[in-house]
C-alpha cells in the first residue's frame, strides 16, 4: 500500500461535476480578474467566518506583506512572532524593513509563548504576529493582552486556520477575527485549498478594509488613481470559484480530518516514543496536518518513505539560523524549544480522503520501527 501525504485529485473526483461547472463558467464569462466569483467567495468567507469584511488576494503571503505594510511593520519597527512556523510569518516583517524579533513557543501546542513574547518587549515595539499552527489557535487572549497593556496592533497569521475558533471574552471566535487583521492561505493543501495560489485578507475594522482592498490593485479605489503605493495581488477568478465549492463541503471535510485524527491517536497511543499533538481548553482544534513528536524521527521518516508512505518535516530548520536572517544576530541555542521541535516533528499523511485502512497502515508501520 502506498499512502500518499496529500492527494487532491480524490476530491476532485467525488465533486468532478461541480467543479468542471464553475470553472467552465468563469471561461465563459471572460471576467478572469476580479469577477463576480471573487466578490462571491468573499461574502461568503464573512458570512462563514463571521468576519465583517474579506478581501481576495493572490496568495497567503501577499496577503501578510498587505496587512503588515498597513500596520505599519516597517522602517525598524520590532515585530514579535514565533520563531517555529512558516518562512512568510517573518518575511512579510522583514520585506518591508521592520525587524523580526523572534519568540520561542510552547513544547505542547507548537504555539508562540507568549510569556516568552513580552520579555521581548523594547521601546520599539509595534506589534504582534501570532501564528496559529497545524491544528489550534496561538493564545490570544494572552495576546490581546499584551497588545492593550503596550498598545501594539496584532497580525494574525491564520493560513493554517480555517475552520479552526478559539474562547475569547467568553465568545467561540474563528481565527483571524481577534487582532486588527487575520489572513487565510488557500495554498492547494490547506483545510480549504485551491488549485493554485490564493489567500484572504480579514478584518473587522471598515478602514483597514477599505486599505486593504485599494492595496491589492496598486493602492487605487478609482482606475489609474492611486491613494497609495499597493501591489499587484488579487484572488484569482478560477480560484474563487474552486474555493466556493469547497467550502460548500468545508464541515463535512472538517469532520472526516477530526475521524483520522481520532484513528492515529488511538492506533498509536500506547508507543512511548511518541508524544501526540496537545489541545488547549477553549480551542476548537481544525486538523490541518497531523503533527507528532517522534523519538528517532528522521530514521523513521525514512522508513515510512521506504514504505510508500508520504510524511513532511514542520520544520527542519528554524528561523533564527536561516541564512537570510543572520543579520538579525540571533545563534543557536537562543530557542531551545523550537530547536528541540525541529529535530523530533513529524507530520504524518492528513486530507479528508484518506481510508481508515491507509491510516492503520501508517499507525502499523510505526508500530514495526519501533518494535525493530
Amino acid at each position: 500500500m502506498k499512502v500518499p501525504f496529500y492527494d487532491a485529485t480524490r476530491e476532485y473526483n467525488l465533486y468532478k461535476p461541480e467543479f468542471d461547472k464553475v470553472i467552465a463558467d468563469v471561461i465563459a464569462s471572460g471576467a478572469f480578474i476580479l469577477g463576480k466569483q471573487v466578490q462571491d467567495f468573499e461574502e461568503s468567507i464573512g458570512a462563514y467566518t463571521g468576519a465583517k469584511y474579506a478581501v481576495g488576494v493572490a496568495n497567503g503571503s501577499d496577503a501578510l506583506v498587505i496587512a503588515a505594510d498597513i500596520l505599519d511593520y516597517t522602517h525598524g519597527a520590532e515585530i514579535l512572532t514565533p520563531v517555529f512556523t512558516f518562512f512568510a510569518s517573518t518575511s512579510c516583517i522583514a520585506r518591508l524593513n521592520g525587524k523580526p524579533v523572534f519568540c520561542d513557543v510552547e513544547e505542547d501546542t507548537f504555539c508562540m509563548d507568549m510569556k516568552d513574547a513580552e520579555n521581548r518587549l523594547t521601546d520599539k515595539t509595534r506589534g504582534i504576529l501570532p501564528v496559529h499552527l497545524f491544528l489550534q489557535t496561538a493564545d490570544m487572549t494572552a495576546c490581546m493582552k499584551l497588545a492593550e497593556k503596550y498598545r501594539l496592533t496584532v497580525l494574525e497569521d491564520a493560513a493554517e486556520a480555517f475552520g479552526m475558533k478559539t474562547m475569547y471574552k467568553d465568545k467561540c471566535t474563528h481565527a483571524g477575527l481577534i487582532g486588527d487583521f487575520g489572513i487565510f492561505s488557500f495554498f492547494p493543501t490547506k483545510t480549504l485549498g485551491g488549485y493554485g495560489d490564493g489567500g484572504m485578507i480579514v478584518t473587522n475594522n471598515k478602514e483597514l478594509y477599505q486599505k486593504a482592498k485599494s492595496y491589492r490593485t496598486h493602492g487605487s479605489t478609482i482606475k489609474y488613481h492611486h491613494d497609495y503605493i499597493g501591489y499587484n495581488s488579487r484572488l484569482d477568478t478560477v480560484q474563487a470559484a474552486i474555493l466556493q465549492v469547497k467550502l460548500a463541503h468545508i464541515d463535512k471535510a472538517i469532520q472526516q480530518r477530526a475521524r483520522h485524527a481520532a484513528q492515529y491517536r488511538d492506533m498509536l497511543k500506547d508507543i512511548t516514543a511518541i508524544t501526540l499533538p496537545v489541545i488547549k481548553n477553549g480551542n476548537t482544534p481544525v486538523h490541518y496536518v497531523f503533527c507528532l513528536k517522534a523519538e528517532k524521527r528522521d530514521e523513521l521518516e525514512l522508513y515510512l518513505k521506504e514504505k510508500g508512505i508520504g510524511t513532511s518535516i514542520y520544520y527542519p530548520v528554524p528561523l533564527h539560523l536561516q541564512k537570510c536572517f543572520e543579520y538579525l544576530g540571533y545563534q543557536k541555542g537562543d530557542f531551545p524549544i523550537a530547536e528541540k521541535l525541529c529535530k523530533t516533528v513529524l507530520a504524518l499523511p492528513m486530507f479528508p480522503e484518506l481510508t481508515e485502512d491507509e491510516v492503520s497502515f501508517v499507525c502499523e508501520s510505526i508500530k514495526a520501527f519501533y518494535q525493530r
